[in-house]
This record gives structure tokens, C-alpha cells and sequence, in this order.
């Protein structure tokens, strides 16, 4: 039986929600962020890169000498990546966030890269917006009788890794930079998140205006739950940063078991005691 679950995304509300903020031209810090925190990762990469692929429109100026040629791509409503490659470098700064099918991107980049090219990626991550979500679940609990889609899911940098060996990427790496955000109330809080385009986008959210009595509630739960003694709010954002390289003979590989020349107890300095199993006889 085919399955006929709708997309968790839907594309033109991912695009629509971008092109807002490009014309909002708001103080989009986390773009920011995390640009520097992908040209940390590359300005310790030894090696000089020719031809970069650029995962969404425009490459932010902290990347932009990191190749010599730039071609910028994205994904069109198929999760299709229609680019000419092979690329020495390609990476992505928060374009695969409303991405479906993040294993068959994940693919696509790896099969656009040439062998030992590398991939980078900044992504939002599970505990992103936590104290959102957990407002908007009380206020719609308590005004409406149950909780309708609001703030999207994030990945867990614990499953990414997994994801892109399961994507055929060699020495695969995923971490994690967390941010803490201080709101003067919560129009501010919706304003910088319309500015960076990371409004509700999924399938199956509600079309309707949010009610007045749902939107009071909304405001007074989190004022409750998630504020500073001064009155602050706090709104807590994850960074997760992907590596990946296209794999290459030339690149380390992990060791066959039982192939160690030397002892771990050699090595710490140690004595190697032998502990019987109790329930064997001898």
C-alpha cells in the first residue's frame, strides 16, 4: 500500500517564508553565527579549494575566499539538486532545514563532491526554541482542547553522524554551539524569527489566524515559565555543524580488529590482569 502521509515541509512555504526575510533585511544574527562558525571549521582545513558549491542563493562574505569559484545551487520542490559538479567544496547554512528527504540530500551533495571533497552544513538543532514549543502546547491545551503543529522538529546532533555514514561520507563529524537569547517581550522574539525565515513552514500547520484568547495565553505561559527576574524572556538556539568528506583512498581508515601491534596496557603504563568469568568452568 503506497504511502499517502504528506510531506512534513512544504516547499512553497519554506520559500515564501525566505523571501520575507531577504526583504525584511532584519538583524538575521544566527545566519550570522553561524557563517563564522563554518569559516572556523574551513580555515583549518589545509588545502586551497577551486570550485565551491553554495547550497542556497548568495555566499555570505566570512566563505567567500574559501574557493576560487562559487556556483550557487538549491534544492527545487523535487529535492532535486540540479547542479554541474565535481565540486572540491560544498556547503550549506541553514538551507537544508526544510528539507524532506535530509538522507537523499545528504546523497545528492556527497555524489556533487570529487573524491575527497568536503561537505559542510549548519543546521538548527533539537533543543532550538524548546521554550516555544512548550508555551504554544499549554496555550492551545488550555484555549482550543489539543495542540496543533507550530514549531517545526530539529535534528539531534546525536543521530547526524549516523546520517552521513548512512549517506556514504567518510570521517564524519557532528557538533553542536549553543545560544542564548534575551527578548524584551514576544512580538520581539516572532520578529527575528520572520527576519531569518524560520517561520512555520510544515504540511499539516494551521491555516487559521491564531485566536486572540490562544495568542494571550501563549504570551502569558511563556512570560511565566521562560523569563528572566528582570522580565526577560529567554529563547535557547542550537547550531548543529555537519562534516563530511566524499571518501578518497587517501584518507585515514579505521583500523581491521585485532590488527594493534601493541597492548593499551603497554601504552598507559600499566599491568594487564586477566579476570576469569565465574560462571565458565576453570
Amino acid at each position: 500500500m503506497a504511502n499517502t502521509r504528506p510531506p512534513l515541509f512544504d516547499f512553497s512555504a519554506s520559500r515564501r517564508a525566505r523571501a520575507r526575510a531577504a526583504r525584511l533585511k532584519g538583524d538575521r544574527f544566527l545566519d550570522q553565527a553561524a557563517a563564522e562558525g563554518l569559516a572556523d571549521r574551513l580555515a583549518a582545513v589545509v588545502r586551497k579549494f577551486e570550485r565551491g558549491l553554495w547550497i542556497g542563493e548568495m555566499v555570505p562574505q566570512p566563505l567567500v575566499s574559501f574557493a576560487r569559484h562559487w556556483t550557487c545551487a538549491d534544492f527545487d520542490r523535487h529535492e532535486v539538486l540540479a547542479t554541474e559538479g565535481p565540486f572540491d567544496l560544498a556547503v550549506s547554512l541553514f538551507s537544508l532545514q526544510g528539507v524532506n528527504d535530509l538522507p537523499g540530500a545528504l546523497v545528492q551533495i556527497r555524489r556533487a563532491l570529487k573524491p575527497d571533497g568536503l561537505f559542510l552544513a549548519a543546521l538548527l538543532g533539537g533543543g532550538t526554541l524548546g521554550e516555544l514549543r512548550e508555551a504554544f502546547a499549554q496555550a492551545e491545551t488550555a484555549t482550543r482542547g489539543g495542540i496543533s503543529p507550530r514549531v517545526s522538529p530539529f535534528a539531534d546532533v546525536r543521530d547526524l553522524g549516523g546520517l552521513l555514514q548512512r549517506a556514504g561520507f567518510a570521517l564524519p563529524v557532528a557538533d553542536v554551539e549553543r545560544l542564548n537569547v534575551r527578548y524584551g517581550d514576544f512580538p520581539a522574539l516572532a520578529r527575528d524569527l520572520r527576519a531569518h525565515g524560520f517561520t512555520n513552514a510544515m504540511t499539516e500547520r494551521s491555516r487559521l489566524p491564531l485566536r486572540r484568547d490562544t495568542y494571550a495565553a501563549l504570551v502569558a505561559n511563556y512570560a511565566a515559565q521562560h523569563s528572566d527576574p528582570d522580565g526577560r524572556l529567554r529563547a535557547r538556539f542550537e547550531t548543529l555543524y555537519l562534516t563530511g568528506w566524499a571518501p578518497h583512498e587517501s584518507q585515514q581508515q579505521p583500523l581491521r580488529p585485532g590488527s594493534a601491534k601493541a597492548r593499551l596496557a603497554e601504552a598507559l603504563g600499566t599491568t594487564e590482569r586477566i579476570i576469569s568469568d565465574p560462571s565458565k568452568p576453570g
